[in-house]
């Protein structure tokens, strides 16, 4: 009877555990390490940064809701600009006010993506 209600305690504590972990501010050096993984992406005070330019302006909305999909699952969701078809992205931990691996590791979905 209280097996599901336990499953999904479990889950929420996996989560919480996960964000507080990955939520920590990053600090000059971790931030050049990590953004060798996503070359593409530029580096600004307090966030991260990329355009992606698409074919048409319909392919550019076929990426943001994609994008929509990955913040969802990741509950963390970027700043979006679109200009017919070209779609910038800023990725910022805002509740702490700078970079966290919460930025990072949905800067490499994101990529994965538009490739």
């Amino acid at each position: 009877m209280f097996e599901p209600l336990v499953l999904a305690l479990q889950n929420v504590f996996r989560v919480l555990l996960v964000v507080t972990v990955m939520a920590d501010l990053m600090k000059a050096p971790e931030l050049k390490e990590r953004l060798k993984k996503i070359p593409e992406w530029e580096l600004e005070k307090k966030h991260i940064e990329r355009t992606f330019e698409f074919d048409d302006f319909a392919d550019a909305i076929d990426f943001v809701n994609a994008v929509a999909e990955v913040a969802e699952e990741e509950e963390h969701h970027p700043d979006i600009d679109i200009r017919y078809n070209k779609v910038h992205l800023l990725l910022s931990t805002h509740s702490k006010g700078g970079l966290t691996e919460l930025d990072f590791a949905l800067a490499e979905r994101i990529d994965t993506l538009s490739e």
